[in-house]
């Protein structure tokens, strides 16, 4: 038998993906050595409260805040999306950049040579340009939408 079809008989998928799967194990456990390394239990202590605060506090108010966008959007449902991407991004983004935006990261400055005070107008100036993006999206997309509709009916005759 083909080692191939061995590999992905057993595992379900091929070699590549086998291959790749290992690769980020490994990096995710030279990453996480590496970051236990300073201050273990600190670290541990922020995974285990982040993971709480997301499902008990975040999962419901976004879930919520969803299911109202929804309720707003109930005629044409595909228009949510052009308020969930731009959320979704400027929520990551946030995310990723909360101690500087909140200027809570002492050593952050010193360690770069760089000023924390930028990060709270550069966020807002970015969420608000993937919004006007999006608006901008959303506009070309129903002048196209209404131009295929009038392509297709026929003229009115006087």
């Amino acid at each position: 038998m083909n080692p191939r079809a061995v590999v992905r008989r057993l595992y379900g998928e091929g070699p590549l993906h086998l291959l790749l799967t290992a690769a980020s194990f490994a990096l995710a456990g030279y990453a996480g050595v590496r970051l236990l390394a300073g201050d273990a239990v600190g670290v541990v202590v922020w995974f285990v409260g982040a993971a709480l605060v997301h499902d008990l506090v975040l999962v419901p108010v976004y879930a919520s805040a969803d299911r109202l966008l929804c309720r707003f959007a109930d005629r044409r449902p595909g228009l949510v999306n052009f308020v969930r991407v731009p959320v979704l991004l400027s929520g990551l983004l946030l995310l990723v950049w909360f101690p500087l935006i909140t200027r809570q990261a002492e050593r952050y400055e010193p360690a770069s040579g760089l000023s924390p005070d930028v990060f709270l107008g550069n966020w807002l100036l970015i969420t608000a340009a993937l919004f006007l993006v999006s608006a901008f999206w959303l506009v070309v997309r129903t002048v196209r939408l209404r131009r295929r509709q009038t392509k297709g009916r026929p003229s009115a005759s006087h």
